[in-house]
């Protein structure tokens, strides 16, 4: 993509509204635009990114045997009120009437559609374990939306549903989509710490949040050092036996404020204490009945009607490019993981208008792009101080300089964005690192 041709609307000056570095870098860059309290544009370049994080998720649910649908963002309030949810959940629920007077809400959660989809569609034992997803638009009606896109009032949100025959079952299914979690955060190079959390308006009996630590974390967190520096299960794992990689995790103490157990923790050796500020970036649930029992979810089994256990699973998409930005930037900006990076490199031509930097930087990006990366060439006439400070500000992980001086002695420079490490090398030698060759 050719910058002269993109939609980049940089901010020179930080907002005012801007409490935190995440709401403060992803207005300056352009990524969002704030539409009403808690509702945002996404442009181009964070909906580039958006949509790299979505992929992830969708890539590690269908690892972990979860098949994807789509769902729609209006609910029937009728659905709520049979599971008893409609008058409970509060003011946080947007109801709203159709011409006809239905009563309806923007959906915040899916439980009960989902619920309804199950008991109409699958009547036998045998099709079960079944988890289904999707990747859909929630509204919530945030008393005080704030931090941008962290407490926003409509978000993108990831949320898969088990349906299994007991509850030995659904148990195997929540750590199925324990480890996939795991997994999922460090392809965003997000080390995630499973931590018990309360079950809140879901329901149910067990419950954990996947937080990782930032200073400008929501809450207070208190886990074992270690669980910090475990590294993700993988995806070579016995996807049907993963309870020891559930007990290595929750063995060691990890909770967030509103669990902590100050006895329980003080046991915990003092060189591994750890407590410190986290975001929250998942939340699984198992609550067995909770839902299929008011609702009548049953299927027919070898010796009667079996009403089905279920889980939850929510991993807040839009929310993770705050969470990220947050655990990920310098001074000068974003430092993207390369996994969900919105171009992988770009070429920056110091000079627009001298043919031989003009022909270099055609060249290379040319080659770049027949190469299947995602490039950004700057080909706009700014000086080569405000280019450099454009492109360490959208974070670029890999930056291609390519500048009169440089090439009179056949060379161009290669920029690391995350470590700051610069090389200087011929054209075909940074051409063939940037694409692998």
């Amino acid at each position: 993509m050719r910058l002269s041709r993109f939609f980049l609307p940089l901010l020179k000056e930080t907002p005012a509204e801007a409490q935190i570095v995440s709401h403060r870098l992803m207005l300056r860059t352009g990524m969002i635009r704030q539409e009403a309290a808690g509702i945002y544009a996404w442009l181009p370049l964070g909906f580039k990114v958006l949509k790299k994080i979505e992929k992830i998720v969708q890539e590690e649910m269908q690892r972990a045997g979860a098949i994807e649908l789509l769902m729609p963002t209006l609910q029937l309030a009728d659905l709520w009120r049979e599971s008893g949810r409609y008058e409970d959940y509060g003011q946080e629920m947007l109801r709203i009437k159709d011409r006809h007077e239905r009563e309806m809400l923007y959906g915040p959660t899916n439980e009960e559609m989902i619920t309804e989809i199950f008991r109409g569609t699958v009547k036998t034992y045998k099709d079960l374990p079944l988890n289904l997803f999707h990747v859909q638009w929630k509204f919530r009606d945030e008393q005080r939306p704030r931090f941008g896109v962290m407490r926003g009032r409509e978000f993108l949100m990831k949320d898969a549903y088990s349906f299994d025959i007991d509850e030995a079952a659904a148990r195997r299914s929540y750590n199925r989509m324990f480890v996939a979690y795991l997994n999922t955060f460090a392809r965003m190079g997000l080390k995630a710490v499973p931590m018990r959390a309360d079950t809140g308006p879901i329901g149910g009996d067990l419950s954990h949040e996947f937080i990782i630590l930032a200073d400008t974390g929501e809450s207070a967190v208190f886990c074992h050092k270690d669980l910090v520096d475990m590294p993700a299960p993988g995806t070579d794992v016995d996807w049907d036996d993963l309870q020891h990689i559930f007990e290595e995790r929750t063995s060691l103490y990890a909770a967030t404020e509103e669990m902590h157990d100050a006895d329980a923790f003080a046991k915990v050796p003092e060189d591994k204490q750890l407590s410190a500020r986290g975001i929250e970036v998942g939340h699984i649930f198992y609550f067995g009945e909770k839902y299929s029992k008011p609702m009548r979810a049953v299927v027919n089994g070898p010796d009667g009607d079996i009403t089905v256990h279920m889980g939850s699973y929510g991993i807040g998409v839009s929310r993770l490019l705050g969470a990220i930005i947050e655990a990920s930037h310098d001074d000068n900006g974003i430092i993207w993981p390369e996994s969900v990076a919105p171009f992988d490199c770009a070429v920056i031509n110091l000079r627009v208008g001298d043919a031989g930097c003009d022909a270099a930087c055609e060249e290379a990006y040319a080659a770049l792009q027949k190469a299947g990366r995602d490039v950004l060439y700057h080909d706009g006439d700014d000086r080569p101080g405000a280019k450099f400070a454009s492109m360490d500000l959208i974070g670029i992980p890999h930056q291609l300089i390519i500048g009169p001086k440089g090439l009179a002695d056949g060379n161009v420079e290669l920029k690391n964005r995350a470590t700051g490490e610069r090389q200087v090398l011929p054209l075909a030698a940074a051409l063939a690192q940037l694409t692998g060759a």
